[in-house]
């Protein structure tokens, strides 16, 4: 079997309307929006690239609203689950980022 070589979708496009995820990601992206500025100093503008913090803080709320046992899990998890993948901002061809990204993270901001 011959998979398309294009995709025409979007992740948004495999959540239902009526999910109960909508309202949450929307409270969640005014939360995120008046914490840009404490991201943007936190962050060097230089070196590696880096998961932005706020898929990182995404994919914490999905792991406490669903139960997701570990981060090891979750981050599986958002490589094959389209609703994780829309709610935390990752696009159809963007790589979940590893587990060991929250300890890095965690780390960091000792």
């Amino acid at each position: 079997m011959q998979e398309g070589l294009f995709v025409t979708r979007q992740t948004s496009d495999y959540v239902p309307a009526d999910h109960p995820l909508l309202p949450i990601r929307e409270i969640l992206n005014v939360a995120l929006r008046d914490m840009d500025l404490l991201f943007e100093s936190i962050y060097e503008e230089r070196g590696r690239y880096s998961v932005p913090p706020e898929r990182l803080l995404r994919g914490l709320v999905l792991q406490a609203l669903y139960g997701i046992r570990s981060e090891r899990l979750l981050c599986e998890q958002l490589g094959y689950n389209m609703l994780y993948r829309w709610f935390v901002g990752l696009s159809m061809g963007e790589a979940a980022w590893d587990h060991s990204t929250y300890t890095k993270n965690r780390d960091r901001l000792d």
